[in-house]
């Protein structure tokens, strides 16, 4: 009986992630150069001084026509020495702005939420496009986000991976891609579930159609709060393109209690996802609890079950990631798969009984 049950549900994670991979694959039509629209760039940033200059170094060699895009650096109260880094490096820099919020007295939103806000609301270009402090950008990323923004779009994603400099960081950056490639998959299907802030766009005409930051409910996860938003207004295509050109690379935890943080902030937020959301979830997760039990079930049809299940995960991840040329990070999906199955297991556990999350020094 629990061998049926397991090939059922592994037959429904096979059909699940071929459409994924259908979904991911999708292409979308392009702006000529000339037509490209004015862009501004948002990135929020709070006690950054280890990783602020490379992500600065990377905005400031971006290819994109110069009287058509602005740099906001928006400070949410940084008590390190991020400020005079940020300054020194902008004083003859025109596209950069930089904005302190320890000048700005707003109590209707908190933390990262509220500098996001802050520099929506002084910039002054057409497309928003968001990256974070610890993130290095590809020279083509805003040219090839904003040519995606054909008159009917809304919101543009682009993936995110991590620098890889062994299995612990490998794995990382094998996950982010593998979610990612999850949220490319559902969004290009009509069916959104997640994003990522670190690589993210949108129409500044439709971020305000939906009241902005200071119109919705607080989220640790405001990234996919958006996404939700500009969905329900019904107005707009929200598109996931898999494009190497769009590439962001971020840092990788650097310990196991900093990625326990990471990864419990990510399923707080994950608690309002939508149905189909909820639906992947658990059944990723009753697919991994199965395979914890193959030393009690142990029969060839299992092993087979279990080797078919890992096969699925990683023939869906490659052709992302040679789409993407990340593909030597791939040496590293046996320890991604262990990795993945124990978290999938343990983190509902954890939100169940635990809500509270720190992130950048504040608990919420």
């Amino acid at each position: 009986m629990l061998e049926i049950i397991f090939l059922i549900l592994v037959s429904g994670y096979f059909i699940i992630s071929a459409t994924l991979v259908i979904g991911a694959k999708k292409t979308f039509p392009q702006l000529a150069e000339d037509q490209l629209p004015k862009v501004s760039i948002v990135v929020a940033v709070r006690n950054e001084e280890k990783n602020i200059l490379c992500c600065l170094e990377s905005l400031n060699n971006l290819e994109y026509p110069e009287n058509k895009i602005e740099i906001m650096i928006v400070d949410d109260a940084s008590t390190d020495n991020t400020l005079s880094l940020v300054n020194d490096f902008i004083q003859d820099k025109s596209k950069f702005k930089f904005i302190n919020l320890s000048e700005i007295d707003d109590e209707k939103l908190k933390g990262k939420v509220r500098a996001m806000a802050e520099g929506i609301k002084i910039s002054t270009g057409e497309i928003i496009l968001t990256t974070d402090a610890d993130c290095t950008v590809n020279p083509l990323w805003a040219k090839t986000i904003a040519s995606y923004y054909k008159n009917d779009v809304g919101l543009v994603n682009g993936f995110t991976s991590q620098s890889v400099n062994g299995a612990f960081s490998g794995m990382q950056a094998i996950d982010f891609v593998y979610l990612l490639f999850i949220a490319s998959g559902t969004i290009n299907l009509g069916k959104p579930v997640s994003c990522i802030g670190n690589n993210m766009s949108f129409r500044k005409k439709a971020y305000e159609e939906t009241g902005g930051y200071e119109s919705l409910p607080f989220s640790v996860t405001e990234d996919f709060l958006l996404l939700n938003s500009i969905n329900k207004l019904k107005k707009y295509k929200l598109i996931y393109p898999l494009n190497k050109n769009s590439l962001v690379i971020s840092n990788p935890a650097t310990s196991i209690r900093e990625l326990f943080s990471q990864k419990k902030r990510w399923a707080v937020g994950g608690k309002n996802a939508p149905l189909s959301g909820v639906l992947l979830m658990l059944w990723a997760f009753l697919t991994n609890l199965f395979i914890i039990l193959t030393p009690f079930i142990y029969s060839a049809v299992w092993l087979y079950l279990v080797l078919f299940k890992i096969s699925i995960d990683f023939f869906m991840l490659l052709p992302v990631h040679r789409r993407l040329g990340l593909q030597k990070n791939l040496k590293y999906f046996p320890v991604f798969e262990i990795y993945y199955m124990i978290y999938v297991l343990i983190l509902p556990f954890v939100v169940l009984f635990n809500k509270k999350v720190k992130w950048k020094d504040r608990v919420y």
